[in-house]
């Protein structure tokens, strides 16, 4: 009859009672041969000792628990088939159901120990199959605890085992066999003796166990654990099959792999990553973020796609504005995005944020010096004796420069725009250049009315004027697509023209106003003066260079790589000598700007060059194609360069320097690790490398004055080496570049009177106040955008720039050269939020802005911003800034709170839902 049977099944793994009668054994009643057991073995001794305390410590519930699964395991073993069933259905529920802290092992694991070996020999002597491969998925998680992790037993096992219904095992032993089946997978495929079909069926065998766990992990909050196993195997492309991603979790899926694509030293592995990131977000309909991943890996092809795919006018814009922020070279068909995307509304947003923050005002340069601040009481009454002041032209140059970059882009200042000036006299020769430059960085992103102002010192007769107003020419048209093209238009022939200073500030111009444009037209122009080897002018060549790798950033362009890798090879010692071939270097490494491997091919043709100016290359090149992928192999190659102590030809030592700090930078825990590095770099390098460490720190901290680099950088202005002391001086201007930092304010105002007698620092000093009141606060020239996932190459093309230059600021910006620091404009961007509704006019919403919170692999929903404040847009964003809407009438139409923000209304039925 059934239930008699059942309950005899019972029985037969029923849990002794407590007074059990005592063994009849005779070997094991005699204490006497226990005793002689005992003293023969100490080991024995120890562990029974262990073991009775361990008793005597244990409560009623585990000895109960303990003993029942000791007589499971040994009822295991019995030849009864059901007797096996019994006692293997009881311990896989024990073991199931055990509940416990998470960091301890659970107790049926802790029990079952000591008797993982009596078990194994179970397993082997077994013969039927259901029960193997009931006993195989026991071993398995025991192996867990039991086994070391190389022996990788608790896979081998569950292979032998049942291979579905992998969860009810738990979460802990989920991660012990995802850890292994990545090892596994690694040795099946590196086995050389295996034929390629042996290999595929080995690897099917360990996939069936992979579809099993991915599932269970992203239904269960865990999306990291399921992207690693599925990287490990390289089975990446199951994410976009799963029907386990979905509108709840595709969020923390995406955020995960962009963020793990930072770690990928292959660019296969990374492109794959980012592709399966752009896939997840296409199926989501989030095609702002799409849209961001697929600028990310600069495929043209998938920004075209997604362009032609949405109907959404709203949506559009958007990603057109994105587009515009990131200074792409894409084109589309329809001329209202176009617009957009050449930033053509960029002015209008910008005085609007200034008018509601009513910085309209022009600032005047003693504004920003605040000389009675910083004047002592003697200094002061040296300059106050009644005797009239005479105007520097090294000072009235600076002005020039500290008037630009505080008044840039608001149309009007003190000393340029007002009608009978005469503010552009009071510089000398070389200085009018820049005063007359100055012009364009006012004005700039107002084509229309720059052109306007500008024109009127184009065809003056002093030649330096009319450079300097062809300079400014490029700089209204920085960042900005006019259908006009104004600069083409105007520049092109005073480039074929007989005046070096003219052609010199034209190529200036043309780089700055086409940068990111990929034209051929514009190479068609600055090739030939690259290439030209009669009577050629370094300067020009240089410059020429510069510019063609701001134009053509990024793209590998083989034309122009040929051209300027030739004119290394052919140029003459004494033209390799002069500082402005550094920037024939830098010009070829933007050509392969985070384009990694492919940077190979060019590498070995400059390997021909014999001057230093070949090592200084190649590390321009290295370092120019990992920017900012945190390449830790790459940072060690530097570091390794930086080993060596040279006083003369050490170029190339100063350019690894600043290659460490664009490999880092963008990410935090190599940033850290360089600032560190940089430590033992200035107590131990030689002269080159101090000289670069304060452009590298300036470079990791663009626009973000942290507390700890200020300090250093205020320490190293003071240092005995001049240069060293100036380097430090700008890297100050740069780091707080665009934030009307109060400390370093009062730090450059005591290093102005500090270097009062010293022409070039005091020059320096000026220039880092002008940065730092940059735009009045308003700007940044911060390279990375769209919540510091995107690195804009034009914007860190035009920061390199200024850092080449100042390797050697004597021959260069304290020089004739100054003009090389309008570079930046490339740069500058505003840092602002604006919100405004489909039809792009200003809607004013309330906001918080607070410090990003990294939430990556973070459980639940955590909080994405700290130390909030409220305010109503537009708002001023920091570097490290993130902004949310605190209103429910309003949605983003995609995409992050950053630059300008299209809203929706959202419709009264969804709210109500939502409430």
């Amino acid at each position: 009859m059934p239930a008699p049977e059942k309950s005899k099944q019972k029985m037969s793994i029923k849990v002794p009672s407590k007074d059990r009668e005592p063994s009849k054994d005779p070997e094991k009643s005699d204490p006497s041969n226990e005793s002689q057991k005992q003293s023969k073995s100490p080991e024995n001794e120890k562990a029974k000792k262990a073991a009775s305390i361990e008793h005597e410590e244990m409560n009623e519930e585990d000895r109960l628990l303990k003993e029942g699964l000791e007589l499971a395991v040994a009822r295991a073993s019995e030849a009864d088939t059901a007797a096996k069933k019994a006692a293997l259905a009881y311990i896989s529920k024990v073991i199931r159901s055990a509940t416990t802290s998470m960091t301890s092992v659970p107790k049926p694991l802790k029990f079952l120990r000591s008797h993982y070996n009596a078990l194994e020999s179970t397993y082997q002597s077994i013969s039927e199959i259901e029960i193997k491969k009931s006993l195989a998925d026991i071993l398995s998680i025991l192996a867990m605890t039991s086994t070391s992790q190389e022996e990788r037993a608790s896979l081998k096992y569950k292979l032998n085992g049942n291979m579905t219904d992998l969860g009810q095992w738990g979460h802990e032993y989920l991660r012990t066999l995802a850890g292994q089946i990545g090892e596994e997978y690694t040795a099946r495929v590196t086995e050389e003796d295996e034929s390629e079909d042996k290999k595929s069926e080995k690897i099917k065998e360990l996939m069936i166990l992979v579809d099993e766990i991915v599932p269970f992990h992203l239904k269960h909050n865990a999306e990291a654990e399921a992207v690693d196993l599925l990287v490990e195997v390289q089975c990446l492309n199951k994410l976009n099959e799963s029907p386990y991603v979905d509108e709840k979790n595709y969020e923390r899926v995406c955020l995960y792999l962009i963020r793990l694509s930072d770690y990928m030293s292959d660019p296969d592995d990374l492109l794959s990553i980012l592709k399966v990131a752009y896939q997840l977000y296409l199926k989501q309909k989030k095609y702002v973020d799409a849209l961001r991943v697929a600028l990310k890996m600069d495929d043209m092809t998938l920004i075209s796609n997604l362009f032609s795919s949405i109907d959404d006018e709203p949506l559009l814009k958007q990603m057109a504005l994105l587009l515009g922020r990131h200074r792409s070279s894409f084109v589309h068909d329809d001329e209202s995005l176009n617009e957009l995307i050449g930033n053509a509304t960029l002015n209008e947003n910008f005085l609007l944020l200034a008018k509601d923050l009513d910085v309209i005002e022009p600032k005047t340069p003693e504004d920003i010096y605040k000389s009675h601040l910083a004047e002592s009481a003697g200094f002061s009454r040296r300059r106050d004796n009644g005797l009239p002041q005479v105007d520097s032209a090294r000072a009235n140059l600076a002005s020039t420069f500290v008037n630009a970059f505080v008044n840039c882009g608001y149309g009007q200042d003190s000393l340029m725009t007002p009608e009978g000036n005469n503010w552009l006299y009071k510089n000398k020769d070389h200085g009018m250049l820049s005063a007359a430059a100055s012009m364009g960085m006012i004005l700039m992103w107002n084509v229309e009315e720059g052109l306007a102002q500008i024109d009127k010192f184009l065809y003056t007769n002093d030649t330096n004027i009319s450079a300097g107003a062809a300079l400014a020419m490029g700089i209204v048209c920085s960042g900005v697509k006019n259908e006009s093209d104004p600069a083409m238009a105007l520049l092109t022939d005073h480039i074929e023209g007989t005046n070096s200073t003219m052609r010199i500030a034209s190529i200036c111009g043309l780089g700055i106003a086409y940068a990111g444009s990929r034209r051929e037209d514009v190479m068609e122009l600055l090739v030939p003066v690259v290439a030209n080897t009669e009577n050629s002018n370094m300067v020009e060549i240089g410059l020429a260079s510069l510019s063609l790798g701001l134009v053509f950033v990024g793209t590998c362009n083989d034309d122009v790589s040929a051209t300027l890798a030739q004119r290394l090879m052919e140029s003459t010692d004494t033209e390799m000598d002069q500082s402005m071939s550094h920037f024939i270097s830098l010009g070829l490494g933007l050509l392969y700007l985070e384009k990694q491997e492919k940077v190979d091919v060019i590498m070995e043709v400059i390997k021909t060059v014999e001057h230093p100016i070949g090592a200084f290359t190649e590390v321009v090149l290295e370092s120019c194609a990992y920017a900012g992928t945190g390449n830790v192999l790459k940072v060690q190659e530097m570091l390794h360069m930086c080993a060596e102590h040279l006083d003369e030809k050490a170029d190339f030592q100063a350019a690894a320097v600043i290659g460490i700090a664009m490999v880092a930078m963008g990410e935090d825990v190599g940033t850290e690790m360089a600032i560190r590095t940089f430590d033992h770099l200035l107590h131990y390098g030689g002269l080159p490398i101090k000289r670069a460490v304060p452009l590298a720190l300036a470079l990791m901290h663009v626009g973000n004055p942290d507390y700890s680099v200020v300090d250093q950088l205020s320490r190293l202005t003071h240092d005995g080496d001049t240069e060293v002391a100036q380097s430090a001086i700008l890297a100050l201007g740069i780091v707080s570049s665009g934030t009307n930092n109060s400390r370093v304010a009062q730090l450059l105002r005591q290093l102005s009177e500090f270097y009062s007698r010293e022409a070039g620092s005091v020059f320096m000093t000026r220039i880092a106040q002008g940065l730092n009141h940059l735009g009045k606060g308003l700007l940044t020239i911060h390279p990375f955008h769209s919540d510091r996932l995107l690195l804009s190459p034009v914007a860190l093309g035009g920061v390199l720039a200024i850092l080449f230059a100042c390797l050697d600021a004597r021959n260069t910006i304290l020089d004739e050269h100054h003009y090389i620091l309008y570079f930046l404009s490339c740069a500058i961007h505003p840092r602002m939020l604006i919100t405004v509704d489909e039809e792009l006019q200003p809607l004013p919403v309330i906001v918080r802005v607070g410090q990003a919170v990294e939430t990556v692999g973070q459980a639940g929903r955590p909080k994405t911003i700290t130390g909030f404040q409220t305010h109503t847009s537009p708002v001023l964003l920091g570097v490290r800034d993130r902004a949310e809407l605190v209103s429910n009438e309003y949605r983003p139409v995609g995409g992050v709170l950053e630059g300008i923000v299209i809203l929706q209304k959202i419709p009264e039925n969804e709210i109500q839902s939502d409430v």
